[in-house]
């Protein structure tokens, strides 16, 4: 039986820390049905991989089924009551009480609470792999993707969940990393080998985009204008095209001492309109004209960031090594920011 492998295929396989999670889940024993994580005082700052908004609260996600909230911009935090113990690799909110998270063992987990408390909604151990992102459309229509081509559907808010990755043209079945929703256009995946796959229709039916990099794309967000979207991944490799995926535009990203290669993860969409994407080696991306160009920073700790989000005040909730870290714009924490001139 086939084990998840790195392949390339998972943002966090091009770090160290976060690939010590991995090689630790190929060993791993399926959790049992009453199993919960485990809480912790230092829940906050061990690996976490994601973060979203629940209305003004900020919720994080990551290993050993850790799931904290935050109600004060990330000054304290709260750890969730979660029936699991794996690796939690992405959460989504519809609202500030409707959320969803995905990980190992193929898992859903859903809340009505804000974060609070979370349940099992879907678990498929016999495909010893991860999800690795979620969507919600509306209250009853979501999608969720992962490895080996792994696309599952809910049409009634998460009760069922139904595998629809026939609707793809994936013959190999490649790692499906990320999936986003685009303004006016309509949906779109990225994964393993460059792989982008696009749809109008709600995920009813998709088309197989040939896009103009063949390395591993681990994300992909929609900007503020219509049918606008970028992808990145390995090396630095930032793509953006403004005809939901009919041509692509490869953007130089310039570090302090040269192109930037260190691998991209996660971003996020800020209210005006900036897009904020993080990554390996500390990196820290923003742009205020929806992609065209970018201000590359460089944490000085160097930390593998898989996730980003804002705060109410403006500052950054960063997630990775390390667990949440609170950020100015340009994503140093206070100590480093009152250093630099």
């Amino acid at each position: 039986m086939r084990k998840w492998s790195r392949r390339a295929g998972w943002p966090v396989a091009a770090a160290a820390a976060l690939t010590l999670a991995l090689s630790g889940w190929q060993g791993a024993q399926a959790a049992s049905a009453d199993e919960y994580s485990t809480e912790s005082a230092k829940a906050s700052q061990r690996l976490l991989i994601d973060a979203a908004h629940a209305g003004t609260r900020v919720v994080v996600v990551g290993d050993r089924g850790h799931i904290l909230f935050s109600d004060d911009q990330g000054s304290t935090w709260t750890q969730a009551r979660v029936p699991t113990r794996q690796l939690l690799t992405a959460v989504f909110f519809l609202d500030d009480k409707r959320g969803w998270a995905v990980g190992h063992d193929a898992q859903i987990l859903a809340t009505g609470d804000g974060g609070a408390t979370w349940s099992k909604q879907f678990e498929d151990l016999s495909r010893e792999a991860p999800l690795l992102d979620i969507v919600f459309l509306d209250a009853q229509h979501g999608l969720a993707v992962g490895a080996y081509g792994a696309l599952l559907e809910t049409t009634d808010g998460g009760q069922h969940w139904q595998d629809v990755a026939e609707r793809l043209d994936n013959p190999d079945q490649l790692h499906l990393n990320a999936i986003a929703k685009v303004r006016d256009a309509g949906l779109f995946i990225v994964g393993e080998q460059g792989g982008m796959f696009r749809s109008e229709d709600n995920g009813q039916h998709w088309q197989k985009v040939e896009g103009p990099y063949q390395g591993s794309l681990f994300g992909v967000i929609g900007t503020a204008q219509p049918r606008t979207l970028l992808a990145f991944g390995l090396r630095g490799n930032l793509l953006r095209s403004t005809d939901f995926g009919d041509t692509w535009q490869s953007i130089p990203l310039q570090a302090a001492r040269g192109e930037l290669e260190f691998g991209l993860a996660g971003a996020t969409l800020l209210d005006d309109g900036t897009v904020v994407v993080v990554g390996n080696g500390g990196s820290v991306l923003r742009s205020t004209d929806a992609g065209q160009t970018f201000s590359v920073h460089n944490r000085p700790d160097r930390i593998a960031l898989s996730g980003v989000s804002a705060l109410p005040n403006g500052e950054l909730l960063l997630v990775g090594q390390g667990g949440a870290h609170i950020a100015n714009a340009k994503g140093l924490d206070a100590a480093d920011s009152e250093a630099q001139p």
